[in-house]
């Protein structure tokens, strides 16, 4: 145990910890860019897991000394030219290289989006941690080469190993975010990988390139990325001290509504403003950008996903005796009363303003609310609420009928109605709660809606999938079109990545649901 206090064998331990972590950079920065493949709540643990087994690995190749010096020695030759077991591994580990780092590039190359959730649903977690395992295994031989050539005692070397891994593992997930934040930077990352492939392909025939030529390289083209992106952090603070963020991010989304292609194109100040803000940055507050998303939407949206349901409307039947009719006046809190007449038809007559039932009562005439109902606008089932706004502005009336293709009255919507749908629930006083509204969240993580909220409501709140030829728009007329018939209280019904239960059913209508993620989100993993 003498080696110990030899200052020798302390300064070998401390250089072959620096190159061992300068070694493992190119390793860390492709387990960074295979890790981005998949969920978010995934990504720190697969880094983690690799970055570990690399650990593994390198520590059982160690202890494999005697072995890892007979993979130099000649194993077949081809041509001539001798390959030893190495040599085979540099050649098999510089093909994967090349052929990840193609597709990698290729991907980024044609635009396309990785933040589809479609395309991160498509990634599982083990399938990327094996493609670390097997980069590991190219990085981890040369490493413990490297180490064998330099340091005598194996307690040395492994020391170095863990040590060096464990300052990579601190310093893996802020170089992860780095990354992943700055799309020229991981363009620049994958072409590294490309030049470190072919190096080990040139290393497999007997062909060594120097180190020193290949970190040269690398070095000189993170100075010219670095310069890069100081030129970018500089204008974006210029555009900031001159103009608002704010302003111009509201300049930017209107000139890419215009829909003239001139003036939609991206110039070189909004795309500035295409960068990634942590939250304390946003430019909007979360309920401005709900608001934005909402009125976007506007356009898909038809006025029988917003309506009153007919069956939720508090009518006032004409062949009712004074008595009852006047009890319901009285307990009227709505600005515009439905009328019907069950002897005459089941349809509804029309509506009655309250504002003229006030004049004919100051005027001391006899109620008559036959000569105060009026006819409102009417609404085909599938007007869309641009249409349908514009219609109550032009009518100057804010009540409609809903009517479906038989000319039934399926429900009543209101300008409110609309204008919630941008701006959220805008209660009454003394009104219940709005059915479209209601939805709370647990404890837990799961949700307790009301069945007739709207889907497109719905999902900004929970990320559900919908189909879009869908002829269904609650969450109850969900559940049936799943089941093809109405569920039972208590059942359980999964659709997707979460459970629908419904909780309380009153004649065949679903007024509560419960909704449980399957997978609550998963902690990150901090080192």
């Amino acid at each position: 145990m003498e080696w110990i206090v030899d200052p020798t064998i302390w300064v070998g331990l401390a250089t072959l910890v620096v190159l061992e972590i300068v070694l493992g950079i190119d390793n860390l920065v492709f387990i960074a860019i295979l890790a981005e493949k998949l969920p978010r709540q995934q990504r720190d643990r697969a880094r983690v897991t690799g970055l570990l087994l690399a650990l593994v690995m390198r520590l059982i190749l160690l202890a494999s000394i005697s072995w890892l010096v007979t993979l130099t020695k000649p194993l077949v030759t081809l041509y001539g030219h001798p390959f030893s077991a190495r040599d085979l591994i540099m050649l098999m580990g510089g093909l994967f290289l090349l052929f990840k780092a193609t597709v990698e590039l290729n991907e980024r190359l044609e635009g396309k989006d990785h933040e589809n959730k479609e395309q991160r649903k498509g990634a599982r977690f083990w399938p990327v941690v094996a493609q670390i395992v097997v980069l590991d295994a190219i990085f981890s031989l040369d490493s413990v080469i490297t180490a064998v050539g330099m340091v005598d005692h194996l307690a040395v070397m492994m020391a170095a190993v863990c040590i060096a891994i464990g300052l990579m593992l601190l310093a893996s997930k802020p170089l992860t975010q780095f990354v992943n934040a700055h799309p020229t930077i991981v363009i620049l990352c994958l072409s590294f990988l490309l030049m470190i492939g072919f190096s080990l392909i040139a290393e497999g025939f007997g062909y060594p390139i120097p180190k020193g030529y290949l970190y040269a390289a690398i070095g000189f083209s993170v100075m010219i990325e670095f310069l890069n992106q100081l030129a970018q952090f500089n204008r974006r603070r210029f555009l900031t001290a001159s103009r608002p963020l704010r302003e111009r991010t509201a300049e930017a989304v209107l000139r890419l509504l215009s829909g003239k292609h001139e003036e939609a194109a991206m110039d070189h100040d909004t795309s500035g403003l295409v960068s990634d803000n942590t939250a304390e940055e946003a430019v909007f507050n979360p309920q401005e950008r709900m608001m934005i998303e909402r009125v976007l939407g506007m356009a898909q949206r038809t006025v029988s996903s917003i309506m009153t349901s007919r069956h939720d409307i508090e009518q006032l039947d004409l062949s009712e005796p004074a008595e009852k009719i006047d009890l319901l006046l009285q307990k009227n809190l709505h600005t515009r009363i439905v009328v019907t007449d069950n002897n005459e038809t089941d349809e509804p007559l029309g509506v009655i303003h309250v504002i003229d039932l006030l004049r004919q009562q100051l005027h001391k005439t006899p109620l008559d609310l036959k000569a105060l109902v009026k006819q409102p606008l009417i609404f085909p089932e599938g007007l869309s609420l641009l249409m349908a706004l514009e219609q109550f502005r032009q009518a100057q009336t804010h009540f409609a009928f809903v009517v479906d293709e038989f000319g039934s009255v399926e429900g009543v919507v209101t300008l409110t109605d609309v204008m919630e749908t941008i701006a959220g629930n805008l209660p009454v006083a003394g009104e219940e709660l709005d059915p479209r509204h209601d939805i709370q969240q647990n404890d837990d993580g799961s949700w307790i809606v009301n069945g007739y909220m709207p889907l497109e409501d719905l999902v900004l709140y929970l990320p559900l999938k919908l189909d879009e030829k869908r002829e269904y728009h609650t969450l109850a007329g969900l559940l049936m079109e799943e089941l093809q018939r109405i569920p039972r209280e208590g059942e359980h019904i999964r659709i997707g990545d979460y459970v629908f239960e419904p909780l309380e059913i009153n004649s065949h209508r679903i007024q509560k649901i419960k909704i449980t993620p399957l997978q609550a989100p998963e902690d990150d993993y901090e080192v």
